[in-house]
């Protein structure tokens, strides 16, 4: 029996064969069929069972083979919940890494027992190359295996590593560190290869001395990959931590808006304000506790009125927030002209993103209330004939159903927050009831 096989039944077959015999009683031959019953042993290298999954009560029988099972598992490889910028290796300056190796290999001995002055001397060299080698080496190597592949990050974390550091630039880094410790290995070993055949002492000494140098030398000239890698680390290390489960209010709009100055009042996050565009230079992140219950608040990079390969890489975070994250949308316009973008522009940005992400629970908030006037600000660059009426009462009062306030003058900050406050309820509902509905798949029918 093939031990590799697995028995799936054993069951009894009739024999084709048919005996002839002679009668006693009767003159001649005639037939008497007989069934001889063999064993018949089948094989199979999948074995098959049926598995009963108890859902909402009721037991339903599924098929599972043992080795497609396997095959799936290895093929289907887990994203990575968000967060991995958390457990990065902590990376050391190429200076650290190089002073400690030649520390370590430096304090290497021979090996005890060996009489010959030059044996001695070339097993002591052969070992403080080997030595310098390996502690050179093993760092590069644990960089390369514990940093994540960007194909297995969360969608929001892969953006931000593309939209930081540019398309392909994070693997280029961690491809040249991985090529710098093939380098080191390639030449230590040779070094040390050459060092174990001297014949004397003094040429064991000077292989060894050589080696050390070129290997110093190497590392030197091409260490800079490694402190690259640590900015990369420490940048990744400082993104914000955004909780999937914990209800996010996302601040959107243009430039200027007085995004930031909101996200300061409702939460715990401590954005730059300042007069000019562009203030927020990432996704900043704040919390808000609200009857024994944590909510996030995020500020985004303004948005300008431009096509998606005309944007930047701080509108394109915005972008990424939107599209991977489950937030609740505090959409922010100014139509007092102070910000910079003309309340038409707005209007247009408002309404491409509108259409773009339907599905996001929704608050319009018209800020620095204090400062419209009676009559709508008009750019130069507007067209002055107003032929849009929906263009039109947005320069007057903004959205429709549009919350306004004042940071300044605090007018409507109290209903502000309890509106935010209801949108994150509602946002902490959804979020429960997605989850439940992936938990409790559907009984097929």
């Amino acid at each position: 029996m093939n031990g590799s096989s697995s028995l799936l039944q054993v069951w009894q077959m009739p024999s084709s064969s048919t005996l002839l015999r002679r009668s006693i009683f009767y003159k001649g031959l005639f037939s008497v069929p007989k069934k001889i019953m063999y064993p018949t042993f089948c094989f199979c290298k999948q074995m098959q069972t049926t598995v009963y999954e108890n859902v909402r009560g009721s037991y339903i029988s599924t098929v599972v083979t043992k080795q497609t099972s396997k095959i799936k598992e290895k093929a289907a490889a887990p994203l990575e919940a968000i967060g991995a910028f958390q457990k990065l290796p902590m990376v050391m300056p190429s200076f650290d890494i190089l002073y400690s190796a030649l520390r370590k290999a430096k304090r290497i001995s021979p090996t005890k027992g060996i009489a010959s002055v030059a044996k001695r001397e070339r097993n002591r060299g052969a070992k403080q190359l080997d030595a310098l080698m390996k502690e050179l080496a093993i760092p590069l190597r644990t960089y390369k295996e514990n940093f994540p592949d960007k194909r297995n990050l969360h969608p929001y974390e892969r953006s931000l590593i593309e939209l930081t550091f540019g398309d392909g630039n994070y693997e280029e880094v961690l491809g040249k560190v991985d090529a710098l410790r093939k380098k080191v290995v390639s030449v230590g070993k040779e070094h040390a290869s050459l060092c174990a055949k001297s014949l004397t002492k003094r040429e064991a000494e000077e292989r060894l001395s050589e080696g050390m140098k070129i290997i110093e030398e190497l590392f030197n000239r091409e260490g800079k990959v490694v402190d690259a890698l640590l900015n990369v680390a420490k940048t990744l290390r400082a993104m914000p931590v955004v909780d999937l489960e914990t209800p996010t209010l996302c601040l959107v709009g243009a430039p200027n808006v007085g995004k930031s100055s909101l996200v300061r009042l409702l939460s715990t996050g401590k954005p730059e304000v300042c007069n000019y565009p562009f203030t927020t230079k990432g996704i900043l992140m704040g919390h808000i506790t609200l009857s024994y219950q944590n909510f996030q608040v995020t500020d985004t990079p303004g948005l300008l009125r431009r096509h998606d390969e005309d944007r930047n890489n701080l509108e394109k975070l915005t972008l990424a927030v939107l599209s991977h994250l489950p937030t609740a949308v505090l959409y922010v316009h100014d139509l007092s002209g102070e910000c910079g973008t003309s309340p038409s522009d707005q209007f247009v940005i408002y309404r491409e993103i509108r259409e773009r992400f339907p599905d996001h629970l929704w608050l319009d908030v018209v800020s620095k209330c204090d400062l419209l006037q009676e009559s709508p600000v008009v750019f130069i660059t507007d067209n002055g004939s107003i032929d849009h009426l929906e263009l039109a009462r947005y320069r007057e009062v903004g959205p429709d159903g549009a919350l306004r306030v004042s940071v300044k003058s605090e007018v409507s900050i109290d209903e502000l927050k309890c509106r935010a406050h209801e949108l994150l309820l509602s946002q902490s509902t959804r979020i429960k009831n997605q989850k439940n509905n992936q938990e409790s798949p559907e009984v097929p029918s």
